[in-house]
């Protein structure tokens, strides 16, 4: 799905003081987002707080980001779940009126055999009335989608393509040489984006591009149109701000960055704990410069 290259963003949720969902502030992110050049938007991803989220709460926001978006450009939906009865159940229910695809995560906590991921996901594809993107994300999971397992679900003719957030480049490489034509191979790790273009792969799903759209989208085109002297000092100028996101937990960093941007308040709700002050401040400082 071509529409599916470039730059996805995976939204946050904002949340006003007493952590209910800020709407206003939603709709903000999404025009912002869409009026500075990304090609995608991701709804209940994990930057998106999704399992703090209820599900009257991701109803809302789903139906919400519907119509804001109004057809300017494809949403995908995140719909995983370390309990693959759960997704299913979930997918009858679902109206994917205005879905265009989904993103799934790789099972999680109860670390199933490789067999097991691909069961899953053969499970899911099999079920689901939108295309199925795989999402790879050890750091979270605590297990690797391995590159022949995703080149194993890469057959089904309802999974077009893997998130892998495993920062892994040969792992990335082994997918690219062998994959089917048209599965695309998209970064869920920002500071690979261009890296992994240079190899092949087709774009990002994002986290820093909430708040820096227009500067992570034009680096990400850069790069597809293989102009890497244009996006290579593009992509080092994140470098600073990227360990920051997470270093007190996705998406606490980002909510300050948005908050510097004027798009919504840092609240996050708990486990996750506000920012610290000095994680604020060096935010601030880092942010400076890609505002400029």
């Amino acid at each position: 799905m071509q529409a599916l290259r470039g730059t996805g963003v995976a939204l946050v949720t904002p949340f006003n003081a007493d952590l209910s969902i800020d709407i206003e502030a939603f709709g903000r992110l999404i025009d912002f987002t869409l009026d500075n050049g990304v090609d995608y938007l991701v709804v209940n991803g994990t930057t998106g707080e999704s399992v703090t989220t209820t599900p009257d709460e991701r109803s809302t926001l789903l139906a919400f980001a519907k119509e804001r978006i109004a057809g300017r450009k494809p949403l995908v939906y995140g719909l995983g779940s370390n309990d693959t009865q759960y997704v299913l159940d979930l997918i009858k229910k679902l109206d994917f009126t205005g879905i265009d695809a989904i993103l799934s995560v790789c099972p999680y906590y109860n670390k199933p055999s490789q067999e097991g991921v691909f069961l899953h996901y053969t499970a899911i594809a099999d079920a689901c009335p939108v295309p199925v993107i795989l999402y790879n994300v050890p750091g979270r999971t605590g297990i690797n989608m391995t590159a022949a397992t995703t080149l194993r679900l890469a057959q089904h003719p309802n999974i077009i393509g893997t998130k892998d957030a495993s920062a892994n480049m040969e792992q990335y490489m082994a997918i690219l040489d062998e994959r089917p034509d048209g599965f695309l191979v998209i970064s869920g790790d920002d500071m690979h984006t261009v890296p992994l273009i240079s190899v092949g792969g087709d774009g990002i799903i994002s986290v820093l591009a909430n708040a820096f759209p227009a500067r992570f989208s034009k680096m990400t085109r850069l790069a597809l149109e293989g102009n890497f002297k244009e996006a290579a000092p593009l992509q080092r100028s994140f470098g600073r701000i990227n360990p920051l996101m997470y270093e007190e937990a996705n998406p606490v960093g980002l909510k300050v960055a948005l908050e510097q941007v004027g798009i919504c308040d840092s609240y996050v709700r708990l486990p996750l704990a506000p920012a610290s002050a000095s994680l604020v401040e060096r935010v601030k400082e880092a942010a400076a410069p890609l505002l400029a």
